[in-house]
């Protein structure tokens, strides 16, 4: 049983786990760099702790620092959140060494999954559809004009330890990938302490499809149903929703079959994603996220578990509180990230309320938002009784939500939820980028018919 459990990590899902400890009765150990001191996390957890300055690698990437932290405050395990050492086998296995338990997959299973390269091998080997790209990360620039031309342009540069759009490049002409490689391999090394990249055949405007897993390393496999994100700005998720508008019940079943097979035949211990590219009904595994998803709330308010929860129990214990087979999707949930368009302090916050509305956090009114991070602040989410039911709540919640002092992209995403297109359930990971030029022309327009009315 855990007592104490530091969280490796920051920002609203470092708050989303210490709020899940305290329900579960476990004590909690924040850290933080010298950027965050003060940050909700730090205020909410039993005790906190400094493990270094500003910069990601030598604060939450510094292995010794974050260990160390683990064993003065005499933790039984620890918690990597997202991203940062998440995925990391050599960190999960370091956590193991020093006798703390890692709320994570096993160490084995995580360099099988974890690594980008190794998991498009494991799942070719259960029989899921990979995306056609290179086996191995690529070495040179040689050996990545090789890969390219056989694939075939365009191409998709990816960091093998990558997540959350980091370390990705859309490569559409040749003269382009040498440049583009270096710059995705500066990102993936800053991000995640690993630099190797792999190249994949770009599919263009797919949707981005993933199942919510649950397992407890003992042959016992539930499935949360999927969530479509394909709403990404420079492959960034903006919004997800559950369940995806271009799955149905049979293709949900061929995804889920596959994804079954190969976590209980690797004996996947806690919480996972399995990633897909679809197409019509074809779909191609793209990853897992061998950890946690920032997206999970819309996962946990169609089917009513709590994935951290589960997550903690699953790693510590061996188990998972729900059975697999009596999983049922309730409604329709939909989660906007709310961004942060610049540094600064907040002046006020107002959170939306009523029924079916969460808001996920570490804001609040005097807290510093620094330029350090990923620029996502909170995440708001809207479930409703079917799609139109969450979307009209989502609309109204994102008109009551008030954040002053910084910048977001609230305006924006309340344009979006009113979007012909995307109120019509039919796009694809192209759906932004048009979305702005269709804007942009119609702002155009609007200018032009101003100038003759003047």
């Amino acid at each position: 049983m855990i007592k104490r459990l530091l969280i490796a990590n920051r920002g609203e899902i470092a708050v989303r786990i210490i709020r899940a400890c305290k329900e579960l009765g476990i004590g909690t150990v924040a850290v933080y760099s010298t950027a965050d001191q003060g940050s909700l996390h730090t205020r909410l957890a039993d005790r906190a702790v400094c493990i270094g300055p500003p910069a990601a690698a030598h604060s939450y990437l510094n292995r010794a620092n974050v260990i160390t932290a683990a064993l003065a405050f005499d933790c039984d395990a620890l918690h990597p959140g997202v991203g940062f050492l998440s995925e990391n086998a050599d960190f999960a296995r370091l956590v193991n060494r020093n006798g703390l338990c890692f709320i994570g997959p096993d160490p084995a299973v995580l360099e099988l999954l974890g690594d980008k390269v190794r998991a498009r091998e494991t799942a070719g080997r259960f029989g899921l559809p990979v995306t056609p790209g290179t086996e191995q990360a690529v070495a040179d620039g040689a050996e990545a004009r090789k890969a390219a031309a056989a694939l075939g342009f365009p191409v998709i540069i990816k960091a093998a330890a990558g997540g959350g759009g980091k370390g990705m490049r859309v490569v559409r002409e040749e003269s382009e990938l040498e440049g583009q490689i270096a710059l995705a391999r500066a990102e993936a090394g800053a991000n995640f302490a690993d630099d190797r990249v792999f190249i994949e055949r770009y599919l263009e405007n797919p949707r981005h499809v993933e199942l919510q897993m649950l397992a407890d390393g003992a042959g016992k496999v539930a499935v949360l149903g999927e969530r479509d994100c394909s709403v990404q700005k420079n492959h960034q998720k903006l919004i997800e929703e559950s369940p995806s508008p271009g799955v149905n019940g049979e293709m949900r079943d061929r995804m889920a079959a596959g994804a079954v097979r190969m976590f209980r035949e690797l004996s996947y211990c806690g919480a996972g994603t399995v990633e897909f590219l679809a197409s019509g009904t074809d779909f191609y595994f793209m990853e897992v996220n061998a950890r946690v998803q920032v997206e999970h709330p819309v996962s946990e308010c169609v089917t009513g578990v709590d994935i951290i929860r589960e997550q903690i129990t699953a790693c510590a214990e061996r188990r998972i509180d729900l059975d697999p087979e009596a999983v049922r999707l309730n409604g329709w949930a939909i989660e906007c990230r709310i961004n942060a368009l610049g540094p600064g302090r907040l002046t006020a916050l107002e959170v939306p309320g009523g029924p079916g509305v969460r808001f996920d956090s570490f804001l609040y009114a005097g807290c510093a938002v620094p330029p350090h991070y990923d620029a996502m602040v909170a995440k708001l989410i809207a479930h409703g009784k079917n799609r139109d039911a969450a979307l009209a709540r989502m609309d109204r919640a994102l008109g009551e939500l008030v954040i002053e002092g910084i910048a977001t992209n609230r305006t924006k995403q309340r344009r979006i939820m009113r979007d012909p297109v995307f109120r019509s359930g039919d796009f694809g990971t192209s759906y932004y980028e048009e979305y702005e030029q269709r804007e942009q022309r119609e702002q155009r327009e609007r200018e032009k018919e101003g100038n003759y009315g003047a």
